[in-house]
């Protein structure tokens, strides 16, 4: 994966540098040491590893914008880092970039019930938001796999969003308003407390900006009243694309579960071998589950069950208790970790539209055996999220540039059905040199044209989202 040759004349004022960052932070808030740098040195993708110049964690607004002002000023190049989860390498470093770490920003700064939000500093992470509130009976709907892990800061960024998102929408559809430092340290309020804001939707352009545009510490999120209930039903069945097929017949039929979500055999097999959660040895299983009182819940599992026996399913389980609805996303919850237990494994998230699961299904099956490397499927199935780990070996010569083609050729296959690139994870550099495929010059000069207005020197996460050669004039200037 290529990226920018780091710049000598930054590099050359490392101490520099570091000396006026030291001014406006804590000393144990610049990290510059070579060997603790290398905890910065890449997110979740691991494949790609590069020690920043140095990392910052500042704890507060004013902390985020002394630093952008510095960095600005000296002509350093900036990369926002919320947990370090990203699967798309999009908190990557470069040689000669600032680490921009958001983990001390974790404070709940206000909660209102009557009007059903929370504002908090972004390095909050996800499942601590409804741990925040969920005693007086609230939670916040967008639910990340890592969401124990990842924070509000990341989730913005890549419009992250989660089992329950069918339902419930993901980070754009939850996110109220955001308090952001631009690269020059100006700090600006965007949307708020209130249903909408008037004018432009800068707030729907922040969310899913991947760090482009600036650096957001605060954010004011939607909580919503608990469901009266909630129940799964696990179905298993012979093969994906009938799987697949069960999935459009069900959304097709207008039912709207809370969540749908899929794994093939090969997820199957290492999650019961990790978790045990009971599953059946089959070649696709589904989770759907609903929510509301228990007689919407009869009506609604009913019809579905109705739908799935159609299918002819190898086993079909409903969730007699909490401790059975409890098993039965222990499997799916442990997937990814699960997964990464019996080899080294990439994970894709290109988006399609549900009718299309049972052909792309197919597809990456026939694909699989072409490129000669195993695929695990785990996804939201419901909203046609793709989730393919293909599986490599890291150790072997040529086997991560293989991996790299299949992928490159799934996520073509995804926008030639009339999907896109990405659905939750972004672009970061996994996908950049891929928008050509989703999007015109005219498409990309757009993009690009929103970002010289927010960050003009091309500062802010510059080698992420748009392909090298199309953003060069701009990040050399």
């Amino acid at each position: 994966m290529e990226m920018p040759a780091p710049d000598a004349n930054v590099m050359s004022r490392k101490a520099q540098i570091v000396e006026r960052l030291s001014e406006v932070l804590p000393r144990d808030a610049v990290i510059s040491d070579e060997s603790e740098t290398r905890a910065y040195e890449c997110d979740a993708l691991t494949a790609y590893k590069c020690p920043p110049l140095c990392a910052v964690l500042p704890a507060n607004t004013k902390e985020v914008a002394d630093v952008l002002r510095i960095c600005h000023e000296m002509g350093v190049p900036v990369v926002p880092r919320g947990s370090g989860t990203s699967l798309a390498g999009g908190a990557l470093p470069t040689a000669d970039c600032v680490i921009l770490g958001v983990a001390k920003m974790n404070d709940v700064i206000e909660t209102n019930y009557d009007d059903r939000y929370i504002r908090v500093q972004t390095g909050r992470t996800n499942l601590s938001v409804t741990g925040a509130v969920e005693t007086n009976g609230f939670f916040y709907a967008p639910d990340p796999s890592s969401q124990l892990a990842c924070a509000i800061a990341g989730n913005i960024a890549m419009n992250s969003g989660g089992a329950h998102c069918l339902k419930y929408g993901v980070t754009t559809n939850n996110l109220m308003g955001v308090t952001m430092v631009l690269m020059d340290g100006t700090i600006v309020e965007i949307g708020g407390a209130h249903l909408d804001a008037g004018g432009l939707d800068i707030l729907g352009v922040i969310c899913g900006s991947e760090g482009q545009l600036g650096v957001v510490t605060e954010a004011t999120l939607r909580i919503l009243h608990k469901p009266e209930g909630a129940r799964p039903v696990l179905m298993g069945y012979d093969s994906s694309e009938v799987a697949g097929q069960v999935v459009t017949d069900i959304i097709k039929a207008g039912i709207l579960p809370v969540a749908i979500e899929f794994m093939d055999r090969p997820c199957i097999e290492a999650t019961e071998a990790f978790a045990k959660a009971g599953y059946p040895m089959c070649e696709a299983l589904l989770i759907v589950e609903v929510e509301g009182s228990d007689a919407e819940i009869d009506a609604q599992l009913k019809l579905i069950m109705d739908i799935a026996a159609k299918h002819n399913p190898v086993e079909l389980r409903e969730a007699k208790d909490a401790d059975e609805a409890g098993r039965i996303w222990l499997g799916r919850k442990s997937a990814f970790g699960a997964m990464g237990q019996i080899n080294d494994y990439m994970c894709l998230d290109g988006t399609i539209p549900v009718s299309s699961l049972p052909f792309v299904l197919k597809r990456i099956g026939e694909m699989s055996k072409e490129f000669g490397l195993d695929v695990g499927n785990v996804f939201h199935a419901g909203d046609g999220n793709m989730h393919p780990l293909i599986l490599f070996d890291a150790n072997k010569p040529g086997d991560l540039e293989l991996c790299e083609d299949f992928g490159a050729e799934i996520l073509k296959l995804c926008v030639e059905v009339g999907g896109c690139l990405t659905g939750e994870h972004g672009v970061g550099i996994e996908k950049r040199d891929l928008m050509n495929v989703q999007y015109d010059p005219a498409d990309l000069e757009a993009q690009m044209a929103i970002k010289d207005i927010f960050d003009p020197a091309w500062l802010l996460n510059a080698a992420k989202v748009f392909p090298l050669n199309t953003s060069e004039a701009r990040r050399a200037a």
